[in-house]
């Protein structure tokens, strides 16, 4: 394990899979920093540092910038809740029914976390696949918000769960080729961004964060 931030840095791409230019995409880096910096061993700016921890979450940042302490940080042991209080985590195919309240019945079975960290969420959901790597993987919880469905306003760059034809989407959002559409964009560069109709976009709820659970 290196002993300054770049090498640090290089030895969590490292160990998490993660190239140079996936790095660069997913945290909006320059084209070609990493390279630059790995060869020079010099260090980063602050904005720069941001961005990166941002888009990593798991990514201990006094580790990172000091070497103390562990690479990753600590995930968080959720246990439900008996009383019926906290954030309903519901399951994919049910999201519509969620944003609708038509199916009260299975969101009252579902089961309940107190999360403070996101104590104004609507809802948790589990993401499913690897299209949202290496920002989203497999098996991680997003805490979301539901937004009114009258008025499908994006704030472009953010992630979002969409309620959508092709069914529940997990996706960042910028502007489409015109004002009647959408560019839906994964993390993982495997997957093409694609664009979908706003009248296709049934419901939204913003991302406010993420809970890696153990």
């Amino acid at each position: 394990m290196g002993n300054n931030f770049i090498e640090r840095l290089q030895y969590y791409m490292e160990n998490r899979g993660i190239n140079d230019n996936q790095m660069t995409v997913a945290a909006g880096l320059s084209i070609g920093l990493l390279g630059k910096l790995k060869k020079s061993g010099k260090g980063m700016s602050s904005t720069n540092i941001e961005k990166i921890l941002s888009s990593y979450p798991d990514l201990n940042a006094e580790w990172l910038l000091t070497g103390r302490g562990e690479m990753l940080r600590n995930t968080t042991e959720l246990t439900p809740t008996k009383d019926g209080t906290g954030i309903p985590l519901i399951p994919v195919e049910a999201m519509a029914g969620c944003f609708t309240g038509s199916q009260t019945v299975l969101l009252q079975e579902c089961d309940r976390y107190v999360v403070p960290a996101f104590k104004n969420a609507d809802f948790l959901i589990y993401v499913r696949g690897d299209s949202m790597q290496p920002r989203y993987y497999s098996g991680d919880m997003v805490a979301c918000k539901m937004l009114p469905p009258t008025d499908l306003f994006f704030q472009w760059g953010k992630v979002y769960v969409l309620d959508t034809d092709q069914g529940a989407l997990i996706k960042k959002v910028e502007q489409g080729t015109d004002d009647e559409t959408i560019t839906l964009v994964s993390e993982n560069e495997n997957y093409k961004p694609f664009q979908i109709p706003r009248r296709a976009v049934y419901h939204i709820a913003i991302v406010m964060g993420l809970i890696r659970t153990e």
